[in-house]
């Protein structure tokens, strides 16, 4: 094998072995805690050492933030529609259906992201005073300019995004609820679907715009 084959297959083996560590962490995380999770309970997770959660994570706080950075930097990529967006209806509405999209499959990584903000985001504030605000601020200025435009009813920018918010990741933090009225059963893929038009349709109805 080559040197650059060699490293390549390093490459991959960091690469799945990082996604397997972070993919335990979360749902340790969103079970136990930030206090009741452990570096064991993580390795036994994921399938691996102790000794290889510490090569990639030297400590537990350091692998909780990549988390919590991970599920924060999906939700911001799913944000990409508003920017593109000529209005309300398409951004809005592509908005609510990637952050359901985030919630049916990173249902656990929504749930540390709601327990670390319940206690008063012990680990994370920095984050949500630099990283959270800048992007609450720069949404919020487009849609306060499709109210400008007369592209929908005038509300407060920042309530319809608390909103959104609290909406799509209730399908996630409230998972087991949703499941118990659902007679015991995951939403089916048909249900997402209705759930998401739905959602869409209450919200963008809501703001005069659809």
């Amino acid at each position: 094998m080559s040197a650059p084959e060699r490293i390549s297959k390093r490459d991959a083996t960091r690469r799945e072995n990082e996604a397997r560590i972070l993919s335990a962490a979360e749902k340790v995380f969103a079970e136990a805690g930030f206090g009741g999770a452990t570096m064991q309970l993580i390795a036994d997770m994921a399938g691996l050492p102790k000794a290889n959660l510490h090569y990639y994570f030297a400590t537990k706080e350091e692998l909780y933030r990549k988390v919590v950075q991970q599920i924060f930097e999906i939700w911001l990529h799913a944000a990409d529609s508003f920017d593109k967006a000529p209005g309300p209806v398409e951004g809005i509405g592509a908005y609510i259906d990637a952050k359901m999209e985030i919630s049916r499959r990173h249902a656990d990584g929504s749930k540390v992201w709601a327990s670390e903000v319940m206690h008063g985001a012990p680990v994370i504030q920095d984050y949500l005073e630099t990283t959270l605000r800048d992007w609450t601020a720069g949404r919020a200025a487009l849609i306060q300019k499709w109210i400008d435009e007369g592209k929908m009813a005038p509300v407060d920018p920042r309530h319809l995004l608390y909103m959104l918010w609290a909406t799509t990741q209730h399908y996630a933090d409230f998972g087991h609820q949703i499941e118990t009225l659902n007679g015991g059963r995951t939403l089916s893929d048909t249900q997402w679907r209705a759930a998401k038009a739905s959602v869409k349709t209450i919200i963008l109805r809501g703001i005069g715009a659809a």
